[in-house]
C-alpha cells in the first residue's frame, strides 16, 4: 500500500480536477447535463482510480489503475478539446488544462514502467 500524500502524481491529478471544476463553472447551464458532467465525471475518475490503485495490494493491480486513469485523461483531453471547439472554452484556460494532463500522462506512462519492472523481478 501507497502512501497517497506522497505520491507526486495524485496530487497534480487533485490540482488538475479542481482546475477543471473552475473551468466548466463558466459554461453555460445548458451543458449541465452534458461537457460539464462528462468533464467533471472524466477528471474525478483520474486520480480516484490511482487512489484505489494505491491502495491495492499489488504493483499489478496499482498498474491496472494507471491504464484506467490514463484513459481517462485521454477522454478528458477530448472534452475540454471539444468545449474549445465550440467556444466555451477559450485558448487561454485550455492550453495550462492540456500541459497538465500531458504531464500527468507522462507521469502515468513512467510511473507504469517503473511498476511493470516491479512485477518482472518479482515474477508476480
Amino acid at each position: 500500500m501507497n502512501n497517497l500524500k506522497e505520491l507526486k502524481i495524485w496530487s497534480k491529478a487533485i490540482d488538475l480536477a479542481v482546475d477543471v471544476y473552475k473551468v466548466t463553472s463558466s459554461y453555460p447551464t445548458d451543458e449541465r447535463f452534458g461537457l460539464i458532467n462528462q468533464s467533471r465525471r472524466a477528471v474525478v475518475s483520474i486520480p480516484s482510480n490511482i487512489a484505489e490503485g494505491a491502495g491495492r495490494n499489488s504493483p499489478k493491480e496499482f498498474n491496472n489503475f494507471l491504464g484506467i486513469a490514463n484513459g481517462s485523461c485521454f477522454e478528458l483531453q477530448t472534452q475540454l478539446v471539444i468545449a474549445n471547439r465550440l467556444n466555451l472554452l477559450d485558448e487561454e484556460n485550455l492550453n495550462p488544462l492540456l500541459f497538465q494532463l500531458d504531464e500527468l500522462q507522462k507521469m502515468t506512462y513512467g510511473f507504469q514502467q517503473m511498476l511493470k519492472k516491479k512485477i518482472e523481478n518479482k515474477g508476480i
